[in-house]
C-alpha cells in the first residue's frame, strides 16, 4: 500500500469534481464546433479541462482551427453555457465528503477556474453546501492567480489564504482534470485524482491516488478523521 503524507487543510477543484458540468460544458461546446463542421476531440477536451474560460477559447480555437477570434468563440460559450449551468447536480460522493470533513473542523477551499458569475450560476441550486468552505479562489479572475492551471498559482494562493496558511505539503487537492493533477503537484501539494472515464492512463500518472468516485476517499489514509460507521 502506498504511503501518503498526512494532512490538515483540503482544497477541491469543482467542476467535473463536485459538480457534474463536464458534460454541460462538453455538450455545448460539441454544439458551437459543429457549426463549423468541426467535432469537440477528446484529445481538446483533455487540453482544455481545467483551465481558464479564456485559455479555454483559444485552445479550442487554435487546435480545430475555428475561423472565429477567440473572443466571439469565448462570449458565444459563455452565453450557451449560462443556458444550461444552473441545472448542474452534485457528483456522488462530494456531498457527503463535504459534510464530513466541515463537521470533523477540516479546513477546506475551492479553487475554480471559473468566474465569479459562472460560479453564482452553477452553485445556485447547491448554496448551503458551498458556504461550508472556508474560501473559495476564482481562478478567472483572481488577480493574486497570474497563470492558470496546469500552474500552481490557484493552489498556492487557496493555500495562503487559510487562516493557518498551512505548507503546501500539509494540503491535501482533490481534481479530476490532467491540468488540476499538474498544477497540485507544481504546488508541492499530494492529489486526489477522480477522473472521467475517458481520460487514458498516461494522464494520471502524476497524481498521488486515482480514484473512481469520492465515495471510494478514505480520509484516514491521510490522516483526516474517518468517516462514522
Amino acid at each position: 500500500m502506498p504511503k501518503f503524507r498526512p494532512v490538515t487543510h483540503v482544497i477541491f477543484d469543482m467542476d467535473g469534481l463536485i459538480l457534474d458540468t463536464e458534460k454541460l460544458y462538453k455538450s455545448t461546446v460539441a454544439a458551437i464546433v459543429s457549426d463549423y463542421g468541426k467535432i469537440y476531440s477528446p484529445e481538446v477536451r483533455l487540453a482544455v479541462m481545467g483551465t481558464k474560460a479564456f485559455d479555454s477559447a483559444k485552445i479550442i480555437v487554435e487546435s480545430l482551427n475555428i475561423p472565429i477570434t477567440v473572443e466571439e468563440f469565448a462570449t458565444r460559450a459563455k452565453e450557451e453555457q449560462a443556458k444550461v449551468m444552473g441545472d448542474a447536480n452534485l457528483m456522488p460522493g462530494a456531498e457527503r465528503l463535504i459534510r464530513h470533513l466541515h463537521y470533523s473542523k477540516v479546513p477546506i477551499a475551492i479553487a475554480t477556474s471559473s468566474s465569479h458569475e459562472n460560479f453564482v450560476l452553477k452553485t445556485a441550486k447547491h448554496a448551503e453546501l458551498f458556504r461550508y468552505f472556508h474560501h473559495i479562489v476564482k481562478g478567472s479572475e483572481d488577480p493574486e492567480v497570474k497563470e492558470g492551471k496546469p500552474a500552481p498559482d490557484i493552489f498556492l494562493v487557496a493555500s495562503r489564504r487559510f487562516q493557518a496558511m498551512p505548507p503546501p505539503e500539509k494540503c491535501l487537492v482533490f481534481e479530476d482534470s490532467p491540468n488540476g493533477v499538474k498544477a497540485a503537484v507544481r504546488a508541492g501539494m499530494q492529489v486526489v485524482m477522480v477522473p472521467e472515464e475517458y481520460v487514458p492512463d498516461e494522464y494520471k500518472q502524476d497524481a498521488t491516488i486515482v480514484l473512481k468516485s469520492l465515495l471510494d476517499f478514505k480520509p484516514e489514509d491521510f490522516g483526516l478523521p474517518p468517516f462514522p460507521n
